[in-house]
């Protein structure tokens, strides 16, 4: 069902919580795993400050992610890009062909009185295929 899984990871708790799930179902679908995390090229966007403005920070990211991904059992194939966020991540979607998005939510951005868009809503709404949001 899901031939093509793409997780996009950050620094956060919520990235973290949400590979567990990311493995259940690569195992599950037999799936590719494809991690991705974005150097932010805009820190307006809501964003932690900084650790993912650093090409290295987020090199090294993917590199522990890869490692923690071959310690479960499942290989996973690793991308890095630049750009805002949301918009990258709905691009890489749909580049290589993913059946489904698994990515973690801080919560921000998801209740109507939240003053900026939160990368997840903004995902949600330009995915080129389904979302699976881990709280």
């Amino acid at each position: 069902m899901f031939n093509t899984i793409l997780f996009p990871i950050d620094l956060s708790p919520e990235a973290e919580q949400a590979a567990s799930l990311a493995v259940d179902l690569v195992n599950l679908h037999q799936s590719r795993l494809i991690v991705l995390s974005v150097v932010e090229s805009d820190i307006g966007e809501a964003s932690q400050a900084s650790s993912q403005t650093s090409p290295a920070a987020v090199a090294r990211l993917l590199t522990q992610a890869k490692s923690l991904f071959a310690e479960k059992g499942v290989s996973c194939e690793t991308l890095e890009r630049e750009g805002q966020p949301a918009f990258v991540i709905c691009d890489v979607a749909d580049e290589i062909n993913a059946d489904l998005i698994v990515m973690g939510c801080r919560g921000i951005g998801l209740i109507e009185e939240a003053k900026t868009e939160s990368v997840t809503n903004r995902v949600i709404n330009l995915s080129p295929c389904p979302v699976l949001v881990v709280p």
